[in-house]
């Protein structure tokens, strides 16, 4: 979603440039197989920008601003009100990202549950306003995965807010990270109590860490006292390192293919416009702008 990024990274294009190289590298290294996926670039399907400015007629800025997704988005980059106008409007975008592909399951985190409901929102107004069944509704698919808060606690993992551990990261990029956590501000010294609540690498570790049994002694010596916040959090780079470093690998021997990973953008774009531009026909065809 290249385009998307833009909307707030207007004045340094070259970093989400860069970025289009990093993402298609992540997907394909955990396992998005390309013959089965239509790994796609937003600002190279026109009919997508169409549909957006078709649905936008649609919406009112109102709603655009109540949208809280958008809301947290502008309190955490320090908009106020000098909002750019394609930040406000991106979640038009991502409607016409969904529904060009008759889409109707979307992956997402919780937090993006209302960009589903506007999503659907669209969707039915529009084909209220110009009786059809042009457009369909989708129903989001939520991960087993809590939104992951930041190795601050502050905030969710974001790339863009810089609080995030990558799949490219070495080992030792894991451990600095991890060591960076926040823990328990109270456990000051090794036979204080610790407490759970807050705690981000214990959050981690309930998510990453199959060693149930093994996890729920570490929290019980933890909470009594005895063990230090090192300790916990040594456990959980060698969690992360037993998922990323296969990752890594796989990542670094696609990043020898460049030909390979163009292919693959340039295969999945191309598909991706033959469905986004028969969308589009049905959507002039309501709209009754279909003459020629």
């Amino acid at each position: 979603a290249d385009t998307q990024a833009l909307t707030d990274n207007a004045r340094n294009p070259e970093k989400v440039s860069d970025n289009i190289h990093e993402v298609l590298l992540d997907y394909l290294a955990v396992g998005i197989s390309p013959r089965t996926n239509m790994i796609a670039l937003q600002s190279h399907v026109p009919e997508l920008f169409e549909i957006t400015s078709y649905l936008a007629n649609l919406v009112t800025l109102s709603r655009l601003e109540r949208n809280p997704t958008v809301k947290e988005e502008i309190r955490q980059r320090g908009f106020e009100r000098n909002i750019p106008v394609g930040f406000l409007t991106y979640p038009i975008s991502q409607a016409a990202d969904i529904v060009a592909f008759k889409t109707t399951h979307v992956p997402v985190g919780e937090d993006q549950l209302p960009m589903i409901e506007f999503s659907n929102e669209i969707a039915d107004s529009f084909n209220r306003a110009y009786g059809t069944n042009t457009l369909k509704r989708c129903v989001p698919i939520l991960s087993s995965c809590p939104r992951l808060p930041g190795l601050d606690g502050k905030t969710k993992m974001s790339k863009s807010l810089g609080n995030a551990i990558y799949l490219a990261d070495s080992n030792d990029e894991i451990q600095r990270k991890v060591n960076r956590m926040f823990t328990d501000p109270r456990h000051v010294r090794l036979e204080d109590p610790g407490h759970l609540d807050g705690n981000v690498v214990f959050t981690y570790l309930d998510y990453f860490d199959e060693d149930k049994e093994g996890l729920a002694e570490l929290k019980k010596r933890y909470t009594k006292g005895g063990i230090a916040d090192g300790a916990v959090k040594n456990r959980l780079v060698s969690v992360l390192v037993s998922i990323i470093e296969p990752i890594r690998t796989r990542r670094a021997l696609l990043e020898r293919e460049p030909e390979y990973l163009e292919a693959v953008l340039q295969d999945g774009t191309a598909r991706a416009r033959v469905i986004a531009k028969s969308t589009l026909e049905e959507v002039r065809a309501a709209l009754g702008v279909a003459r020629f």
